[in-house]
């Protein structure tokens, strides 16, 4: 948009111009600034801290910081694993394996002694043994076995039926609860998620001045598209930049599970900047405010971003 812009203005005011590219925001300001070129068109924000350096043009665009995450960012197993020993539950699974073992032995001793029908080679007899343990275990319900003992028995089995209801409903609800958390800490919705995440930011922009005064821990990127990549990776876990360039890239790749995520904050101005006492300064000014009268910049903005909410 800024540059169809400029080539408008540059129509209305006679210019001919010779694009010039650089690599992020804080090169391009120097560039202006030296007068090493005569206009910084780009989406550049308007700060004291620059305004000391070079001048602005009437501001064309009233934007601000925003988020953008992965799509649907689970923990993974990874994660999950990571959790459940966090948690100390890893090492209770360790402990119910030790009395799954032990248990598969004493049932297979028991039914030796006691089932004539039980098979004899110790191998078929421990499968046995395990397959009757590890059905109570996962399911609550036991395979077919003969009552040996008569009420007694019964009431031993019933005990054990409980013992493995209860491991299942253990193992079932620290697996819930684990994925649960992960699930709301790996959510980021607002700048109050960001805290001890990694975050990207374009170098010299005002997302890096504003991450870095906020204390996150970041990792800077020239292009959109190199964070972007960053945070599909999962080397970042989010990106903070300028509303509209986040927003239009989410919707110009909507092959890539990117979203752009709560309100904006930080709202700040687009203007075209220029060295230090420039005479294309008023002219471009001047064209702006008309720009915006006749809705030349409204119908800019309505086509690359779509219509005002």
């Amino acid at each position: 948009m800024a540059i169809e812009l400029w080539q408008w203005l540059a129509a209305q005011l006679g210019l001919e111009s010779d694009f010039v590219e650089f690599s992020n925001i804080g090169e391009l300001v120097g560039a202006a600034a030296s007068g090493e070129i005569d206009v910084a068109v780009t989406n550049m924000t308007v700060i004291r801290e620059r305004a000391e350096r070079i001048d602005f043009t009437h501001p064309w665009f009233d934007a601000g910081q925003r988020i953008m995450v992965r799509e649907n960012a689970g923990g993974g197993v990874s994660k999950l694993i990571a959790g459940l020993n966090e948690s100390g539950h890893l090492r209770a699974y360790a402990w119910i394996g030790i009395v799954i073992i032990m248990a598969t032995v004493l049932v297979t001793l028991f039914d030796r002694r006691f089932d004539k029908d039980f098979p004899r080679r110790w191998r078929d007899g421990l499968a046995e043994g395990f397959y009757t343990v590890m059905s109570v275990a996962t399911s609550g319900k036991p395979p077919a076995r003969k009552n040996l003992f008569g009420w007694m028995g019964r009431f031993w089995q019933g005990l054990w039926l409980v013992c493995g209801i209860a491991v299942l409903a253990y193992v079932t609800s620290s697996v819930t609860s684990v994925m649960t958390t992960l699930s709301l800490t790996n959510q980021i919705n607002s700048v109050a998620d960001l805290p001890g995440r990694v975050i990207g930011v374009q170098p010299g922009s005002v997302s890096e001045d504003y991450a870095r005064q906020a204390g996150f821990n970041i990792r800077r990127f020239d292009h959109i598209a190199e964070a972007a990549e960053a945070l599909i990776d999962g080397r970042i876990d989010a990106i903070i930049g300028d509303a509209p360039v986040l927003e239009y890239y989410a919707h110009t790749t909507p092959q890539h599970p990117l979203i752009v995520v709560g309100p904006i904050f930080a709202p700040d101005k687009y203007a075209f900047a220029l060295p230090r006492q420039s005479e294309l300064t008023r002219q471009l000014s001047v064209e702006l405010i008309g720009a915006h009268e006749s809705g030349v910049i409204e119908e800019f903005r309505t086509r690359y971003f779509g219509d005002s909410p």
